[in-house]
């Protein structure tokens, strides 16, 4: 983490290491095409969210059994995640990032015509693959497009395509739903995943796939000293911040007592806050990803404790809500580059499903364990929890981070971890 430390590490990759097409001029257009990506199908997987009553009304079942349509997609994404790379061993990469897009417009249009449940949640399903496997393989690829020095940039603007999407797709989803019904709203969305794959036809490079990835990668990439500190830091850092961010409106609704209006400006604030936040993450991981990581789990931290100590001031609360907005948009960034920086590059795939199953991991256990702690301590129980949750991960990364390096070159990596 600190410039002498950074001095001594092996490069990221030797200039063999990218595209043909892209060696001698990054292939911006094409990261943008990523992004886009990235933005359809985190807009397609938060929809629900916002369109859920009148799905479930529309389709005869009760509103828990139609958000089982979140659940189907977060199951499949993890272990499409970790699939993707021993699956589509040996295809051209950029045939793969199409046939994924594809399953965003497909899911969409197959959710838009469903009348069952059983149709909805195989829309979902198709989703979850197309996301899990998009998310392992989207640093990889951008590993092939760019220079060593640029990916975090790189990176930085993929995840935008996530903070874009978070803010808007509920409240434009909702809004539009309202407007003109809930499938008008999957069908628009299906018509922004042939665009983005129109886009991304045009602008791909061939990436002929790299090694033969199979469970025995998973299996070695586990056994790396730095890639198994990112992954536990991934759980216990994003499991605390999900559970103290899942029941954050109760938090809200009951400490500083703010209206349901004001509930929604505070969501807002979050959202814009992470986007300014995996901005500020992208700058900070150009120089190290582990300082990325720290700087967004303590921030977390210190936010979780001032909603503790002071929360019932409406002000403080808003504040410090936005704040941890801004702290949680570090954090992807700054995880998803230094797997790829740790991982050898014909690896780094197979990093990335690791990466996704981990949040994954995070994102149940922490709605879990934090519905058990709301139920048992209340709201400031799980807030609590997130405090100490971001406060241990950041420490562990502070202190074990330091000895293990944070780039790792291909051809030097058996032997540097």
């Amino acid at each position: 983490m600190s410039d002498s430390l950074s001095a001594t590490l092996d490069p990221v990759e030797s200039p063999a290491d990218f595209a043909d097409e892209v060696r001698d001029k990054p292939a911006w257009a094409a990261v943008v095409s990523l992004t886009l990506g990235v933005f359809g199908l985190v807009t397609a997987e938060f929809l629900p969210a916002s369109l859920l009553t009148p799905m479930a009304v529309d389709i005869g079942v009760s509103v828990g059994a139609a958000g089982q349509a979140v659940t189907a997609t977060a199951v499949i994404a993890g272990l499409a995640g970790l699939a993707a790379a021993i699956v589509t061993r040996g295809i051209d990469r950029r045939i793969v990032i199409w046939s994924l897009t594809s399953l965003l417009v497909l899911s969409s249009v197959v959710a838009a015509l469903a009348t069952d449940l059983t149709t909805l949640l195989f829309a979902r399903v198709l989703l979850g693959i197309g996301l899990g496997a998009f998310w392992s393989m989207v640093a990889a690829i951008a590993m092939r497009l760019v220079p060593p020095e640029a990916l975090p940039k790189a990176m930085s603007l993929i995840f935008m395509g996530v903070s874009v999407a978070t803010v808007s797709a509920a409240p434009i989803g909702a809004y539009l739903g309202n407007l003109l019904g809930w499938r008008v709203v999957f069908w628009i969305v299906a018509l922004i995943g042939v665009a983005v794959l129109a886009v991304q036809m045009s602008v791909l490079p061939r990436l002929p796939a790299r090694g033969s990835p199979d469970l025995r990668t998973l299996s070695r990439l586990l056994g790396r000293p730095s890639i198994a500190l990112a992954l536990a830091g991934i759980v216990v850092v994003i499991s605390g911040h999900f559970a103290g961010f899942t029941y954050v409106r109760p938090f809200l609704e009951q400490i500083p007592r703010l209206s349901v209006e004001t509930i929604s400006v505070v969501l807002l604030a979050f959202g814009v806050g992470g986007f300014f936040g995996n901005l500020v993450g992208g700058a900070i991981t150009a120089r190290s990803a582990k300082a990325s990581v720290i700087f967004g789990a303590f921030l977390i931290a210190v936010m979780a404790l001032t909603l503790l100590l002071a929360g019932g001031a409406p002000v403080v609360s808003a504040v410090a809500v936005g704040f941890w907005g801004f702290a949680f948009g570090a954090l992807p960034v700054g995880f998803q580059t230094w797997l790829v920086r740790v991982a050898p590059a014909e690896e780094a795939e197979s990093a990335g499903g690791l990466l996704v199953a981990a949040f994954q991991i995070a994102i149940a256990s922490g709605a879990v364990f934090g519905g058990l702690l709301v139920d048992g301590f209340g709201t400031l129980g799980v807030i609590a929890y997130a405090m100490v949750a971001a406060l241990v991960g950041g420490l562990g990364v502070l202190v074990l981070g330091s000895k293990s390096p944070e780039r790792v070159g291909a051809s030097a990596a058996a032997h540097a971890l």
